[in-house]
This record gives structure tokens, sequence and C-alpha cells, in this order.
């Protein structure tokens, strides 16, 4: 595949080898975005886990502590108004709707489950596991813009998250890095043996990816 030529610039300001400390990784992912815009900043991980056993397919939630630098649109289904719902899921089923999140009441997600091939794909079918069906559902709204993020195992045992914008200081990305990492630490399941973390990278939207130090959080940080 052909890169552009502020792909290749970016690449030569580091070694793509190399394996960095996480402050470092920060510091790098800032200086090697291409894009005109504010890039989103992803970590991709590679975990020793099988998702086909239910005790290993990884998922869970992280309030990250400088945010995700954008507004997140969360589409809510609450209230009990049936007919408000019926229209609401038919606007969604037509993709009609733009949203980042989704929540609703248990008392509708009878009919929310109905979106399952549209919601599912995108991870975004609500669960009472990450905070998203519950009947609080402002507290639920105010987390997820407030910078609540979701992660979970693919089937490649892949598991990818947001940290920030490339505008941050490499101070608040790792400390959003750290916040999640250590969540995504909590969540490894008893059953899996031998590495976890196999590999780390950091990246900004069409960006290179930085290779990071998975056994290592604030090391090296001032």
């Amino acid at each position: 595949m052909k890169r552009s030529k502020k792909y290749r610039a970016a690449v030569e300001k580091y070694d793509v080898t190399n394996i960095y400390a996480p402050v470092e990784a920060m510091k790098i992912v800032r200086e090697t975005s291409v894009t005109k815009y504010d890039s989103t900043v992803e970590v991709s991980l590679s975990l020793g886990v099988d998702p086909r056993k239910a005790d290993q397919a990884i998922r869970g939630t992280v309030n990250l502590p400088h945010g995700t630098g954008k507004t997140a649109r969360v589409l809510v289904f609450a209230g009990g108004d049936i007919v408000g719902a019926d229209e609401l899921i038919d606007e969604v089923a037509k993709g009609r709707l733009d949203y980042d999140a989704v929540v609703s009441t248990p008392d509708l997600m009878g009919k929310v489950g109905r979106l399952g091939k549209v919601l599912g794909p995108r991870g975004l079918m609500p669960n009472p596991k990450t905070g998203t069906v519950t009947n609080d559902v402002t507290k639920a709204v105010n987390d997820i813009k407030g910078g609540k993020i979701e992660f979970r195992v693919d089937k490649n045992s892949n598991l990818h998250f947001i940290i920030g914008k490339a505008s941050f200081s490499a101070e608040a990305l790792l400390d959003n890095y750290v916040a999640a990492m250590e969540e995504v630490l909590r969540a490894k399941p008893s059953s899996s043996k031998g590495r976890y973390v196999k590999k780390a990278t950091v990246s900004t939207t069409m960006g290179p990816g930085v290779q990071v130090d998975p056994n290592l959080l604030r090391e090296g940080a001032n």
C-alpha cells in the first residue's frame, strides 16, 4: 500500500522497530499525526485470551481522567413512552440518526433488542455490565459525556480504545492510557495462561503505529 508523503515523514521521526515506554510513546505519537484535523489517539492491544470462551471475552469501561476530546452523542431510550420508543427504533434501524453511545432503561430493552443487527456490530448494544442499561439514565449520559469509554476484545483477540486527541499534552495522554490499561489489566481472566498483553501500539488517525511496552505504565515519567 502506497503511503502518503506525510506518513513517510512521520515514520522517519522515530525507530519503528523499537518498543517505547508509554511516556515516550505519547510524545512520539503527538509528533507523528498526519491529518490536518485534530486526530484521535487510539491504543491497540493484542491479548493472550480466547474470546470464544465466555470467561475470556474481555469487556469493561473506564472513565478517562482527561476525557476523550470529543462530545459524545448519546441515544437514550427511556421514559416508558412505548410509541415514542417505536418511532426512535425505526429511525435507528433505517440509519437516520448519528450517535456514539446508546443508553436504555431496563423496561425498554425488549424493544431495543430488536436493533441487534444495527447496534451489535458497532459494539453499541446497551448492557447492564457497562452501565448502559439503567434506570438512572442521567448519570449514564453524564458519565459518557464526561469521558467514559467502553472496551471489548474482538474475535481475533484484539482490543482497541481511544485515549484522547493529538492536541492533548503527552501527560494527559499518559494519564488516560494508564487509567485504561489498569482497567484492562484488572479484567484479566484467571483462566488466561501465558502473556496477557502480547503487544501494545498507539497511533493517531491514519498515522503510523508506535509500539509501547505493555509491562510499563508511568515508569520514566517526571
